[in-house]
């Protein structure tokens, strides 16, 4: 029996050409054409000012951190079930990460909890659309402006989301993006900080740019180029801004594939679930999720060993998801006990995640629902 594998990067058609192109032009290092294509894309996309391309979306949240001064005595704000580089990023500058538990519905930050963690040292919130599924931004940027934090979204799921009609990546005074092979596009690793305030955009370029005005000099702005502040290496190959170029030009099709697939598991699945007891992805009104993720959170870690080697047993590789960053070695240097955070501790124990990408179709597809149908939950 093939194995159905939980992800499979995709070829939309012109990446190919759009390598040859760039390896032709003999212009292989950041900012060239192709760099310029992505970004105008991306820009388009999200609706964001700037979009500046970064080598991943760690290093997009490493340049966030550092372009808002974030360092010691500063208190960070991050939702506990997440990747370990949303609180990373802040605390290599020093910072104290805070965690916050998940919403029962949607696994995103929980926006009703935010408050009592909020101190005259936050300088930041972030957080992450889980599953592409739009966080309470309202209420998160009420807070943020109370307390004069910024507001930066983790939005490496969260590519092609909506709330409230306005793109994710747009609705705080920064964002972030992923294109690790794992997302909707990719170009196997990537990333890009995306920037909403204006006030930001010259002194993100110049941190991009190892903490020089090299962008301004390209532009003929200044005579000569020279060390102005700090920053760091964080520019991709126009090689792999290329790719991600090709990608983002196939987004539509990409797109409505994920889409298929997702609408066929809750259509499918939603009547077993009902029956035992499992919850399905929640997306709450003025939510437009983009197809990153399809789960099923079962009620025991129990049931979810037992599913994932039933789901092993016929071939499909489905698999779990993140552990709650309070209760990792690092993690709890900052005070994180277990039952501190039991929404996303039961997430933690509970959620399967289903194999979902553009080339998932007919028997392949059928043989993944077949096989949840299949599965009965012990008691």
């Amino acid at each position: 029996m093939t194995m159905i594998p939980f992800n499979r990067p995709f070829l939309a058609g012109g990446e190919v050409a759009a390598l040859q192109a760039a390896l032709a032009s003999r212009r292989w290092s950041g900012d060239g054409e192709g760099t310029r294509r992505a970004s105008r894309l991306l820009e388009a996309a999200t609706g964001a000012r700037r979009a500046l391309l970064t080598t991943s979306c760690t290093h997009a949240l490493e340049m966030a951190a550092l372009l808002l001064d974030i360092g010691p005595g500063d208190q960070v704000i991050v939702p506990t079930f997440t990747f370990v580089s949303t609180a990373n990023a802040f605390a290599l500058r020093g910072a104290e990460i805070v965690f916050v538990d998940s919403r029962p519905d949607t696994l995103n930050l929980d926006e009703q909890q935010v408050a009592a963690k909020i101190t005259r040292r936050t300088r930041a919130i972030v957080p992450v659309h889980y599953g592409g599924v739009a966080c309470a931004m309202d209420v998160l940027t009420e807070l943020a402006a109370g307390c004069g934090a910024s507001l930066v979204e983790d939005n490496a799921h969260g590519l092609f989301g909506r709330w409230r009609g306005k793109p994710l990546g747009s609705l705080g005074r920064l964002a972030t993006q992923s294109f690790h092979e794992t997302k909707n596009v990719t170009c196997g690793e990537g990333g890009a900080l995306l920037i909403n305030d204006p006030e930001l955009i010259d002194r993100a370029e110049i941190m991009r740019e190892k903490g020089t005005n090299r962008s301004r000099f390209f532009r003929g702005e200044v005579d000569k180029y020279t060390w102005v502040d700090l920053g760091s290496s964080w520019l991709p190959s126009d090689l792999l801004a290329a790719f991600l170029a090709a990608q983002l030009e196939a987004a539509p099709a990409i797109q409505a594939a994920r889409q298929r697939v997702w609408s066929t598991y809750a259509r499918e699945l939603a009547p077993w679930a009902e029956r035992h007891g499992v919850v399905l992805p929640t997306v709450p009104d003025g939510c437009e999720q983009p197809a990153h993720l399809f789960y099923l959170r079962v009620r025991s870690l129990e049931q979810r060993t037992a599913l994932l080697a039933h789901l092993k047993e016929r071939g499909v590789g489905a698999t779990f998801h993140y552990l709650p960053l309070h209760l990792s070695e690092y993690g709890a240097r900052w005070g994180g006990r277990a039952g501190d955070c039991p929404v996303a501790e039961l997430a933690a124990d509970t959620l399967v995640r289903l194999p979902l990408y553009p080339e998932l179709d007919g028997s392949d597809l059928a043989r993944v629902v077949d096989a949840v149908l299949a599965f009965t939950p012990g008691p």
